[in-house]
């Protein structure tokens, strides 16, 4: 599976941010088999792949040896339970990015935007409530509500936002999503 086209968007900024003030590496939060965490590796950004399943970790891993590319960046995996109750993971930790795809778990939007160091980037992608109608998921809990996304972000520079229905290899052929590409201030809380 490739990665999402969104980081595309992002990846000029990502670079010019690794490469310059912020030489943190970047959050592949609840990364799954690492698609996108992997196309970051690939144009020698370092990332940290983290899931709470062993075994996407040890996906990850195994694509990371299959690749013979030559050298690459730092990479760490890291395994986590983001939504155990009454832990914080995320709390003094700094990434110059974080990025989340097809993942949503309301109560670390906190977390996140402390964790990414001031002038980094947010980078997330899921799906919103209209999406029931093209299939899973379906939970509210699961889905972004109208606008959700860019209001958590509305005191950060936005560099792209986008919520509505795309094209997706699914049964449906379609899929609702929102996504956000947004700036942290360098002078934030």
């Amino acid at each position: 599976m490739n990665h999402s086209p969104l980081l595309e968007k992002a990846l000029v900024l990502l670079q010019q941010n690794n490469h310059g003030a912020i030489q943190q590496p970047i959050l592949d939060l609840a990364c799954g088999g690492g698609r996108n965490g992997l196309y970051l590796v690939e144009n020698n950004i370092p990332v940290v792949f983290a899931d709470v399943k062993a075994s996407a970790l040890e996906q990850v891993k195994n694509s990371l040896n299959d690749d013979n590319s030559g050298e690459k960046p730092t990479v760490s995996l890291w395994q986590v339970d983001f939504e155990q109750q009454g832990v914080k993971p995320l709390l003094d930790k700094s990434f110059s990015a974080i990025m989340v795809f097809r993942y949503l778990h309301r109560a670390l939007f906190e977390q996140i935007k402390q964790a990414i160091a001031p002038g980094g980037y947010v980078i997330y992608e899921t799906f919103t409530e209209d999406q029931p109608q093209f299939g899973r998921p379906n939970n509210p809990d699961f889905l972004l509500k109208k606008g959700e996304l860019t209001k958590l972000f509305t005191d950060w520079q936005i560099i792209h936002s986008f919520e509505g229905v795309v094209d997706a290899n699914n049964e449906s052929g379609k899929q609702a999503i929102a996504q956000i590409i947004a700036k942290k201030p360098i002078e934030s809380k």
